[in-house]
């Protein structure tokens, strides 16, 4: 499988179970488990926030959660099924992600993931985040957190201003 026979599309009510089993048991192991199903339909309900997912011949292959706040994104889980990985599904979606932030006007997007994930650390700095701290007893007060930080425009440059589309004709 390559990353161009997945299909992108923003989650529904229906995805929450998947989301919530591969929060379990690709993310949140050792940890408890936080992200359950009902708690991921709400965030699916939730306007402020994009639940994207990759889905392939054989269902869901991978999802992001992001919180959009003002100026300021903040990107919650990402997991991507084993049998998938390390075949562009995570680097498709970012791309994606990273294309809706900059068309809502967003300066940054943050995210933390655990100290300890090396293969994450590298992926998230090959995207363009750099590190911005670290927090140690973050995850449940045992594990240490590596906060990450992918600018998308300066400061001091102004919001793009939205233009509606027109039906001209040229």
């Amino acid at each position: 499988m390559s990353a161009t026979a997945i299909d992108l599309r923003l989650a529904q009510a229906r995805d929450a179970r998947a989301i919530a089993a591969m929060s379990r048991d690709l993310i949140e192991m050792g940890l408890g488990w936080k992200y359950d199903a009902p708690k991921v339909a709400r965030i699916i309900a939730d306007r402020d926030v994009l639940t994207l997912v990759a889905c392939d011949r054989l269902g869901l292959a991978g999802f992001t959660i992001t919180q959009f706040g003002d100026e300021r994104a903040h990107l919650v889980l990402l997991a991507v099924r084993p049998r998938c990985q390390r075949q562009g599904v995570a680097r498709r979606m970012m791309q994606w992600l990273f294309a809706s932030a900059c068309a809502a006007g967003m300066a940054d997007i943050s995210l933390e993931l655990r100290a300890s994930n090396q293969a994450a650390r590298d992926f998230y700095r090959a995207m363009g985040f750099a590190d911005a701290g670290l927090v140690n007893h973050y995850y449940r007060e045992r594990e240490a957190a590596l906060r990450m930080l992918r600018v998308l425009r300066r400061g001091d440059q102004p919001t793009p201003l939205w233009q509606a589309p027109t039906l001209r004709r040229r």
